[in-house]
């Protein structure tokens, strides 16, 4: 065969594969693949691949390559990341079915207070806070998962250690002062049950954590009636349980402000 008709029987290969890769046709069937396979099957949207793991990190990259153009190869890719993905959460980080204890913590009175005080004195306060607040959930084997302005989302294995954490916290956050201001912090842990998608949590547990968090006062830590249920009282001085009046909370959750022993 002449060299010219091997490079025009070359390039008719080419335009043939590259035509179906973006047949909606073969893009289609390979997507229902995708529904059929473990994992989350819409895996490579920027929710789902927020996280730090392998299979995030991936993702990210591959997304890069062509974001905006749908192919077949393209879901290919994204469905053997999937499974990566839910074969490494099957092997214990979490799917929605390993029991944990949220904590959500915030600076009471923050926003009001850096109107006035300014840029650079909030941003120290937010620094000062954070290097206190933040070994306080690593020493008691806590995993921070996301930052949220003057607070953040934590997750324990342990009720008992989102507790304690949270008191070691407050007691931290009370030393600290900037331009003559003490911030007050306020705190709420809740057990459930949370899915994972990528490297944050989501689910109703994790908005009813929320909601039991922003019910606390200042300084105050408030706790649902599952984490007081999974307490030793001999550690732990428990307040009155009261129902939670939050949007979006159970009628039948009830929270209790949870202190050290005296």
């Amino acid at each position: 065969m002449a060299p010219v008709d091997e490079e025009r029987r070359t390039r008719r290969i080419r335009r043939a594969a590259a035509d179906a890769n973006r047949h909606p046709r073969a893009i289609s069937l390979v997507r229902r693949l995708r529904g059929r396979l473990p994992g989350d099957a819409r895996f490579g949207d920027p929710l789902s691949t927020a996280g730090p793991g392998p299979a995030e990190v991936v993702a990210r990259q591959v997304s890069a390559l062509q974001p905006s153009v749908p192919s077949a190869i393209h879901e290919l890719g994204l469905g053997a990341l999937q499974v990566w993905q839910s074969l490494s959460e099957a092997a214990g980080r979490g799917a929605g079915e390993e029991e944990l204890a949220i904590l959500f913590t915030d600076l009471v009175g923050f926003s009001s207070w850096a109107l006035e005080a300014g840029d650079e004195a909030a941003v120290e306060l937010l620094r000062e806070v954070g290097c206190v607040l933040e070994p306080a959930i690593d020493e008691h084997r806590g995993r921070i998962v996301k930052r949220l302005g003057d607070g953040l989302m934590a997750v324990f294995a342990d009720p008992a250690d989102a507790v304690d954490a949270a008191l070691a916290a407050r007691e931290a956050v009370a030393g600290v002062e900037v331009a003559g201001h003490r911030p007050r912090m306020r705190a709420g842990v809740h057990l459930g049950r949370p899915r994972r998608l990528g490297g944050d949590f989501l689910g109703v547990d994790v908005n009813i954590a929320a909601r039991v968090g922003e019910a606390a006062k200042a300084g105050e830590l408030l706790a649902s009636d599952q984490v007081v249920a999974a307490l030793d009282p001999a550690r732990v001085a428990v307040g009155r349980a009261r129902r939670l009046r939050a949007a979006g909370a159970p009628r039948e959750l009830r929270v209790s402000s949870v202190d050290r022993s005296v």
